[in-house]
């Protein structure tokens, strides 16, 4: 493996902040439905409590995005990579990606996009206009998206493995989000037809 420096520390700090990322807001965001921590933070205001969550998942994918690009700094890059078509390739992929970030994070809203459910914070229906009737995860597809542009772009070998792990760390979240998603609204569905 020439191509991937293994002994560079900027490495595992991305990848460390690459696993810790979705272990935290998980973690939290179960924390508040169960016991409304950051609502009672919050001084009872679930928005204010939803906004805060918000605010430091955001600051931490920051974090997370300048330690990849760091981390993309410190390794050797591969002469494949290098091409001209390599390169249109991570634009149309970040183009692709972007679009699909911004886009659900318009159609959900802050709330939305930041975990409001756990936080009561309900929609009144399902969204399945664009980008979720692209694909049902845009976020975390956009996401893995501009991950990949962002390796090609810089010819990188150990940003596509990171790129692979990424890849897998939002397939375990997922399996872990949808189901307890799933039963924030079906337990709403339940309360609204007992209050009938």
């Amino acid at each position: 493996m020439d191509y991937i420096d293994f002994s560079q520390p900027t490495f595992y700090y991305v990848l460390a902040n690459i696993l810790f990322n979705p272990l935290f807001w998980n973690t939290v965001a179960r924390a508040e439905y169960r016991s409304h921590i950051l609502t009672k933070l919050a001084g009872g205001n679930r928005y204010l409590g939803c906004y805060v969550l918000a605010v430091t998942i955001f600051s931490i994918g920051i974090i997370r995005d300048y330690l990849y690009t760091w981390a993309l700094d410190n390794q050797p890059t591969h002469p494949a990579l290098e091409s001209p078509l390599i390169q249109l390739a991570a634009v149309v992929l970040f183009a692709v990606g972007g679009t699909l970030v911004l886009t659900s994070m318009y159609a959900l809203g802050v709330t939305g996009t930041y975990l409001g459910d756990y936080f009561g914070i309900l929609m009144d229906e399902r969204v399945t206009g664009f980008p979720f009737n692209v694909c049902e995860n845009p976020m975390y597809v956009g996401s893995t998206l501009n991950f990949l542009a962002t390796a090609l772009w810089r010819a990188s070998p150990a940003g596509i493995l990171l790129t692979l792990i990424v890849y897998i760390v939002y397939q375990i979240a997922l399996m872990f989000e949808g189901p307890f998603t799933t039963m924030i609204y079906e337990n709403k569905a339940k309360n609204e037809k007992k209050a009938q």
